[in-house]
């Protein structure tokens, strides 16, 4: 009986010790699970913080160099005389000289009206200035000479050969106004009548019109009036000529001011001896503001907007890596696609002029492209 007890006793102890012992086992797994656990996600962090990002970007050196300023202009070519041939008599026409296109010179017949009563009118004209002529000179001979006759008779005779010579200048005159004759050389542009037409004074003939040279026209706002002058350079594009370039200087600048779109008119003269530049053509005109000589130029496109203004990035190096580095800058006056800074970069700079808007101030940047910031 004694010994029963005891082998029970015994039992009981052994399950007691078996079960401290895998607990404890288990908080020694759990424990040593939980430090691995803690070192690999030591590890992880670690793995994240080495990791850098870096940027390709494309780079130009900058450089000093002669900046011209220009003001854009809108502008239209108009012929260097244009105007409506008109009759000055009354008839019909009975020759036409020139057809539609085709080139005259100053005084060239261009139309002939019936002339025939104005002919016998300057025939009838010239006997009388004939007759009076002569009595005037018998008078005069006989009075100035003999004194025969009276001072009156003399007189008569005298105004009466001037009033017959007058008389008869007129009828010539427009006798000689029955043709029509260019007043410039040109082309005929336009033919209004034909052979047998009715006219009267004031009735259009055609319309003659001087290309060479031609003139082109623009209105520059009033804001620049104290830049344009005279003599300024314009550089003129025709879209209907393709990328030709025009360069002639300003003739002319209005001295008033338009109300109505608040510019004044310039005019710029072109040599057109090939006819290519027609009257009420489109040209881009740029007109020569002023001249910077050693500006930092650099394409707009390379700035970037912030909220105190613009910045640009420059390639900076550190620790043997090329960095990003942000520069606020100063602008001045723009062309096309240009701009001047005039405080923040210095000549022999990389600028970055492709992925600036992806690059933050310190970022690695890896430069794939150079080109040039002045283009």
């Amino acid at each position: 009986m004694t010994n029963m007890k005891t082998t029970r006793t015994i039992a009981e102890a052994l399950d007691m010790w078996v079960s401290r012992g895998g607990a404890m086992a288990l908080a020694m797994g759990l424990t040593i699970a939980s430090c691995g656990s803690a070192e690999a996600g030591g590890t992880d962090q670690a793995d994240a913080s080495k990791f850098i990002r870096v940027i390709n970007v494309e780079v130009a050196e900058i450089r000093a160099e002669t900046f011209v300023e220009e003001i854009r202009l809108t502008s239209v070519a108009m012929a260097n005389q244009d105007v409506l041939l008109e009759a000055e008599e009354s008839g019909v026409i009975r020759t036409l000289f020139v057809d539609r296109g085709d080139r005259v010179s100053a005084g060239e017949a261009v139309a002939k009206i019936d002339d025939r009563l104005l002919v016998t009118q300057v025939a009838q004209a010239r006997a009388a200035a004939d007759l009076a002529a002569q009595t005037w000179e018998r008078r005069q001979r006989l009075w100035e000479g003999e004194r025969v006759g009276s001072e009156l008779a003399y007189l008569e005779a005298r105004y009466a050969a001037d009033q017959a010579a007058a008389a008869l200048q007129g009828f010539e005159e427009r006798l000689a106004r029955t043709v029509v004759r260019a007043p410039f050389s040109g082309i005929l542009d336009e033919r209004h009548v034909d052979v047998g037409t009715m006219v009267g004074p004031g009735k259009t003939i055609g319309r003659l019109v001087d290309l060479d040279p031609i003139k082109v026209f623009a209105g520059v706002p009033e804001r620049y009036a104290m830049d344009v002058r005279v003599g300024a350079s314009a550089q003129m594009v025709f879209e209907a000529l393709g990328p030709e370039v025009f360069t002639a200087p300003i003739r002319y600048v209005a001295a008033a001011i338009n109300p109505g779109n608040r510019t004044f008119a310039v005019e710029v003269e072109l040599p057109n001896r090939n006819g290519h530049v027609k009257p009420q053509m489109v040209a881009n005109m740029a007109v020569t503001r002023r001249q910077v000589d050693d500006a930092i130029v650099v394409p707009q496109d390379a700035l970037v907007r912030v909220e105190a203004g613009y910045v640009v990035f420059v390639v900076s190096e550190q620790g043997g890596h090329s960095l990003a580095e942000v520069r606020p800058v100063e602008l001045g006056p723009t062309r096309r696609n240009l701009v001047v800074v005039e405080a923040g970069v210095v000549p022999g700079e990389q600028l970055i002029v492709v992925g600036q808007k992806s690059v933050s101030n310190g970022d690695r940047i890896n430069i794939v492209g150079r080109g040039d910031s002045g283009r």
